[in-house]
């Protein structure tokens, strides 16, 4: 494939998401701090390693997630000297389908339908699901649990994002956020996005594939690219 120094050269290597399917993970900050870029790394990252990948954007374009995608691939191919450029970015438009549901209309039972749809087709098989806009104000356990069995059904991982509100104090024991204090155990990675003095957002990682981290390498958001950084 020739993209081997990208993906051990990428900082989000300390993750250990998707080394072995029905993962679940989950990125929360507060709005416009930079979770849909993150998303868009993890899921290129998952490309990148041979995975078909699911975004479902809720409430937002395709036309507005699929720039997200062209202006990170743009940065990479900035970044990194890559010999085709034009065969990375065919690649990822394979490996990646761009999905969308009006806020109302995202259900378990609708998702299930539609991944159905093209899994029984044979249009598209994805491994990696990207569910970015969810909203977890007004969901339920149960309804989670619901997807986190979809997941294990359909032998994939899945990545979610959240919005947490500063006017809200409540904090689970592990550290996570209102309003996800009370789901956290359903989630094997969660990454809380925090924003530094010196504009940087740093990516505080609570939970690394079930295990609790006190310490690692330090990961930020470069304020101008939105990239994942090592400090």
């Amino acid at each position: 494939m020739g993209y081997e120094p990208l993906i051990q050269q990428n900082p989000l290597r300390v993750l250990n998401m998707g080394r072995e399917n029905n993962q679940l993970g989950l990125v929360m900050a507060r709005a416009g701090l930079g979770k849909t870029a993150l998303l868009v790394q993890i899921a290129l990252d998952a490309i990148l390693r041979g995975k078909r990948v699911i975004h479902v954007s809720i409430g937002e374009t395709i036309d507005k997630t699929k720039k997200w995608y062209d202006d990170i691939l743009s940065t990479i191919l900035q970044e990194h000297s890559i010999t085709r450029p034009h065969e990375l970015i065919d690649m990822v438009s394979h490996h990646r389908m761009i999905m969308t549901f009006k806020v109302a209309a995202f259900t378990r039972s609708r998702l299930e339908e539609r991944l159905n749809d093209l899994v029984l087709q044979d249009i598209f098989r994805p491994n990696c699901l990207i569910v970015d806009g969810f909203n977890f104000d007004q969901t339920d356990r149960e309804a989670l649990e619901d997807l986190k069995n979809l997941m294990e059904n359909m032998d994939m991982q899945a990545w979610f994002s959240a919005i947490c509100h500063r006017s809200d104090n409540r904090v689970s024991p592990a550290g996570v956020p209102a309003p996800c204090h009370e789901v956290d155990d359903l989630f094997d990675t969660i990454i809380l996005l925090k924003p530094e003095h010196d504009a940087t957002i740093q990516l505080d990682i609570i939970r690394n594939s079930g295990e609790q981290v006190t310490d690692g390498k330090a990961l930020h958001l470069d304020p101008t690219t939105m990239m994942v950084k090592e400090m």
